[in-house]
């Protein structure tokens, strides 16, 4: 009898130990996957913030084209934590087999992608929406005065005051607009009209009576 407990004992505890350092492995790499996932998370977040400040450049820019939208936006926003492997493998197969009507629904969603570009060329770019708003104003505007009144216009554009203070200096730089400072505060105007000047034949003749004289 204690020849045959000792080795039971033994392998019981060579299993118990192995068991042990599977079970200490996996919660690390548990640890590892979750910090990853936080960390991609927060990169995410970070490109989706500069997606939307990038599309607003462009749309300051003057640029019709509808931008192209990241193609794993819903799916990538949401992470599985580690805890919801096992439901995500058993969902693994239904997924497969809902990947063959993919390409369809792609299909359909391509005349909606270009009736709303088409929709977008329709409309009025940034820049003609500061330059009417200046050429309308009777009082010098704040890029954030700017902004709110065409935010409230059009609601559907995601305009900010970033981006209205970008197209302005752009505008000024090309004498499209003027920039004047009130204490710290900038204000732009539409510009000034030319003053009419006095015709090159009508001063030619005073020179030659003065010359005369």
């Amino acid at each position: 009898m204690p020849e045959t407990t000792t080795p039971a004992t033994e392998l019981t505890s060579q299993y118990a130990a192995q068991v042990t350092g599977d079970l200490e492995r996996n919660i690390k790499e548990q640890e590892r996957i979750t910090a990853d996932i936080a960390s991609l998370q927060q990169q995410l977040a970070s490109l989706q913030h500069d997606h939307t400040v990038l599309v607003n450049m462009r749309q300051a820019l003057g640029i019709t084209e509808a931008p192209a939208e990241p193609a794993a936006k819903s799916e990538g926003a949401t992470v599985p934590s580690p805890r919801q492997k096992a439901s995500a493998a058993r969902g693994g197969k239904q997924r497969a087999r809902k990947s063959a009507a993919a390409p369809q629904k792609a299909a359909v969603k391509k005349p909606a992608a270009k009736a709303v570009g088409a929709t977008k060329a329709a409309q009025p770019t940034l820049v003609e929406l500061i330059r009417r708003h200046l050429a309308e104003s009777k009082e010098p505007r704040s890029a954030a005065e700017i902004s709110t009144a065409l935010g409230q216009v059009h609601p559907d554009r995601q305009i900010t005051t970033k981006v209205v203070r970008v197209t302005l200096e752009g505008l000024v730089a090309k004498s499209q607009a003027e920039r004047s400072k009130q204490g710290k505060s900038v204000f732009y105007t539409a510009p000034a009209p030319a003053p009419a000047g006095v015709p090159e034949a009508e001063a030619q003749p005073e020179e030659g009576a003065g010359q005369k004289a």
